[in-house]
């Protein structure tokens, strides 16, 4: 990873946001999954992934760190952001008119520590 991807401004952290949808993208497609869109937005927010896999649907939010100082990726998705992520997903199904869908909510962690390479995490069904 790049050195300016990981400065501590604005630019940088969406880089780094960017750079681990990307990753993340690459690794559930080589698990099988079929990636319908990345960052679909609404009034509500965004939706980092949308995805996939067989007959489920799973939305992906990406959490990126470039060290560990606030803990992993994961734990950023508190109740509060998953509510948000469960109305996303409600308008990203509406906006499509799917009903009878089954879903799911995966939340994937990228720890991108400094001189270190990126250590991906996946958690299925994680909420």
């Amino acid at each position: 990873m790049p050195g300016e991807l990981l400065d501590d401004d604005t630019s940088g952290r969406h880089a780094l946001g960017r750079e681990a949808e990307r990753l993340v993208a690459e690794h559930l497609e080589r698990l099988g999954l079929v990636v319908l869109c990345r960052n679909w937005r609404c009034p509500l927010g965004e939706i980092d992934i949308v995805a996939t896999d067989g007959d489920v649907l799973a939305f992906c939010e990406v959490k990126a760190r470039a060290g560990n100082d606030y803990g992993s990726p994961v734990h950023a998705v508190d109740s509060a952001k998953q509510q948000r992520l469960r109305a996303l997903a409600k308008e990203w199904l509406g906006r499509y008119q799917l009903t009878g869908v089954r879903v799911r909510f995966d939340v994937a962690s990228v720890l991108w520590p400094p001189n270190g390479a990126a250590r991906l995490e996946l958690v299925e069904g994680a909420f």
